[in-house]
């Protein structure tokens, strides 16, 4: 695909046009904890409340449903099918292990088509870093000047207003660094290889997903469907003052919004996308293991435009509300 996108919103409809590398589906290893269910629960647990919703023959719902969010102004319709979105970019080694299943049914969602996207160490997005602002120095990829086709006036700073995923804005450079697209296995699982996210002013440290159903998956990728899950993932407060001291983390000189302070995250926890972590405490440089079983309606259509609007406090600033 062109670093040019054509107009984004097209709901029920998705196309991924690259063509998915060799392999099988992934072999994640075990998946975080149940969302209505501490997240400790092992999938033996899982199994057996599985089973159990079986017997009983009941609709009554065994997951709570991941948080809807909004989706954000910088999503780029899955430019890359690959598990591995790092590229060059410097950080902390991340895996990110997905389980998508039926909120109802308690059912893995398999061949599912699973989106994440992040800004790198100093809060740049590829494909805008002349929108999204870096609290460093501006990798050399990014481009330079102002974009022709920017609006006059369009800040340079941080990150347009999230709102209900209205302000979405088109790529101004090709790079897709930190974005990627792979389908879920037989057991719902996918997995993703990055780097922990940095921070920008306004927000909190997150990854941004969606997750597509219903599409067919052809030599050519993924097409149609239609996207049932928009949502972010978290991390806690512990992880994130652990890498601020990790360079290329400690030039990030953007303030920090903590994740009691953010907008967008609902303080519900794993049910709000907040990320079960496995690291060394001693040395989180080493790397980071992140989990989560994300409950969906595969019936529904979320593409982040019926997010509730972002929260406002008393102590929020105007741009708390970037997404």
């Amino acid at each position: 695909m062109t670093g040019t996108q054509g107009p984004k919103h097209k709901r029920d409809l998705t196309r991924r046009k690259v063509v998915v590398a060799g392999g099988a589906a992934v072999a994640a290893v075990g998946a975080g904890g149940a969302l209505a269910m501490p997240a400790s629960a092992d999938e033996a647990t899982e199994a057996a409340g599985t089973a159990s919703a079986s017997a009983a023959g009941t609709a009554k719902t065994c997951y709570k449903l991941t948080s809807e969010t909004t989706e954000g102004p910088y999503y780029i319709d899955a430019d890359k099918l690959r598990q591995d979105i790092t590229e060059d970019k410097e950080g902390i080694p991340l895996t990110l292990q997905l389980k998508v299943i039926d909120s109802e049914t308690c059912k893995p969602v398999a061949d599912a088509a699973v989106d994440v996207w992040h800004c790198d160490a100093l809060g740049l997005y590829s494909g805008y870093e002349s929108f999204s602002q870096g609290g460093g120095t501006a990798p050399t990829d990014a481009p330079s000047g102002t974009p022709t086709d920017v609006p006059s006036g369009t800040p340079t700073g941080e990150p347009p207003s999230g709102g209900g995923g209205g302000g979405h804005e088109e790529p101004t450079s090709d790079t897709r660094y930190l974005r990627g697209t792979w389908k879920t296995d037989k057991q719902g699982r996918v997995t993703f290889k990055t780097i922990f996210p940095g921070w920008y002013q306004g927000r909190c440290v997150h990854i941004h997903t969606k997750v597509h159903v219903d599409g067919e998956w052809t030599d050519a990728g993924y097409e149609g469907g239609h996207a049932c899950h928009t949502g972010q993932f978290f991390f806690d407060e512990e992880s994130v003052l652990a890498s601020a001291v990790v360079e290329p983390y400690a030039s990030n000189t953007a303030e920090r919004t903590t994740l009691t302070e953010d907008t967008i995250y609902d303080q519900s926890g794993a049910a709000g996308g907040l990320l079960k972590l496995r690291y060394d405490k001693r040395d989180i440089s080493k790397g980071v293991r992140a989990s989560l079983t994300v409950g969906v309606d595969p019936a529904a259509t979320h593409d982040g435009q019926d997010a509730p609007q972002p929260g406002t406090s008393a102590s929020a600033s105007p741009s708390a509300s970037a997404s």
